[in-house]
């Protein structure tokens, strides 16, 4: 991403922030793991998208006037040789004002007094702040300590939601932001394919991990866009299953549910295969099941459609072929079967922040997401595909993973030879 998408960004927030507003956005802070040892730092979504900046403790402060004028400014960590032999070099202001167009660069122990002029001079009347929680006993953000600091401080500002603005934003991506997806999906391409090339009776999902985060690693640091979903067997009947400990054994699918990132955007595919690479009957039936409510859910899928009938329709869909296919006696009874939908949107996270729209629109990406589990035969899995809306209907962004019966069983032939030994 340039910095003119993060301007964008930015430029279409501040036109729905009201006159007399202030707004501070936080990147986080890091959480302690234990003792002295620290989870690796993950910079706030909504603040990477407004600045493009990566690292902990960035503060960015905007104003808006009466005339609807905006200035703003960023604050970053200051040098400190002694913490930078330890950790690594920080980003210096000429690389944030770079990265972020931003043009005025300040140091993090400067924001306090900053913000504390501006909300004490009479000309605001609004703070925004990133107020999200997933829920209520999350830990608290910076901004919600700031929230409880305005209170008292300045209770003349009236607090506003910046969270609900950048999920509005964040619903429809750009065309940069598309193109940044289709990398990523043929990183998760080869990386699944490599599982499927690798798999064997008697392999170990952490083995399966393993490949997959091989592969990953050769396209940069980055890794996995979110913790890897990978199972066999019995253990394919926990939705998000995350041990790695199970054995793939002779006649068992294989479900993974993963994802690469590039450029900071992120996608979410899910695969299921045989581990000896040949499909049985019981599997074949339920598998074309999935498929085929797949295809049709990618030929219907179009500007205006509701979002709410992504997972209804896939459902009222896949009943039909399993009661055709003997599975199911009544169509009524697909929650037997069918244990959760997944039409969520994707993009600077692997479950986007968005404002989740009644209809669907050009350039929203979300996935559609079909899961049958079978339990008494011991069959579970699920085949999930990022969808973007066009103008006049939907394109399937992971159809280069292999997903058809022939094209699984035919990847699995070829044999997997990266340079370790399983």
């Amino acid at each position: 991403m340039t910095k003119e998408f993060f301007q964008g960004n930015r430029k279409r927030f501040y036109k729905q922030m009201k006159k007399h507003s202030l707004l501070v956005m936080f990147s986080g802070t890091e959480v302690r793991k234990t003792n002295d040892e620290y989870y690796p730092f993950y910079t706030n979504r909504n603040f990477l998208y407004l600045t493009g900046l990566d690292g902990k403790e960035f503060v960015l402060l905007a104003r808006k006037d009466a005339e609807g004028q905006v200035e703003e400014k960023v604050y970053i960590l200051p040098p400190d040789a002694m913490k930078e032999r330890w950790t690594g070099e920080r980003i210096k202001p000429e690389q944030a004002a770079e990265l972020s167009g931003i043009g005025q660069i300040g140091f993090v122990s400067e924001f306090e007094a900053e913000l504390h002029r501006l909300a004490t001079t009479g000309n605001y009347r609004h703070l925004y702040l990133d107020l999200y929680r997933a829920e209520p006993v999350d830990r608290e953000e910076p901004a919600h300590c700031l929230l409880r600091r305005a209170a008292s401080d300045y209770p003349y500002l009236k607090i506003q939601n910046a969270n609900v603005i950048v999920r509005r934003l964040r619903t429809v991506k750009q065309p940069c932001e598309i193109a940044a997806m289709r990398e990523a999906e043929k990183i998760t391409c080869d990386g699944i394919t490599s599982m499927m090339k690798a798999s064997r009776p008697g392999m170990y999902e952490y083995q399966y991990k393993a490949v997959f985060d091989y592969i990953l690693g050769q396209y940069g640091p980055q890794g996995p866009a979110f913790p890897s979903i990978i199972s066999a067997g019995k253990n394919n009947f926990c939705i998000h299953y995350y041990a790695y400990t199970g054995q793939a054994m002779d006649g068992d699918m294989v479900l993974n549910d993963v994802g690469a990132w590039y450029d900071n955007l992120m996608n979410d595919v899910s695969r299921g295969w045989p581990c000896n690479g040949k499909f049985s009957e019981r599997q074949k039936i339920l598998y074309q099941c999935a498929l085929n409510t797949s295809n049709h859910m990618f030929g219907i899928i179009k500007p205006g459609m509701l979002m709410k009938e992504v997972d209804a329709e896939a459902r009222r869909y896949n009943a039909g072929l399993l009661k055709d296919a003997g599975v199911l006696k009544n169509a009524d009874e697909i929650g037997t079967y069918m244990w959760h939908g997944g039409a969520h949107h994707v993009g600077f996270d692997v479950h986007d922040a968005v404002e989740m729209p009644e209809s669907i629109a050009p350039g929203m990406v979300f996935c559609v997401d079909i899961g049958i589990y079978h339990q008494e035969w011991g069959i579970g899995f699920r085949l999930e595909d990022n969808c973007l809306v066009t103008e006049d209907g939907c394109e399937n962004l992971s159809v280069i993973t292999p997903r058809t019966i022939e094209e699984v069983e035919e990847t699995m032939q070829k044999g997997f030879a990266p340079g370790i030994s399983l």
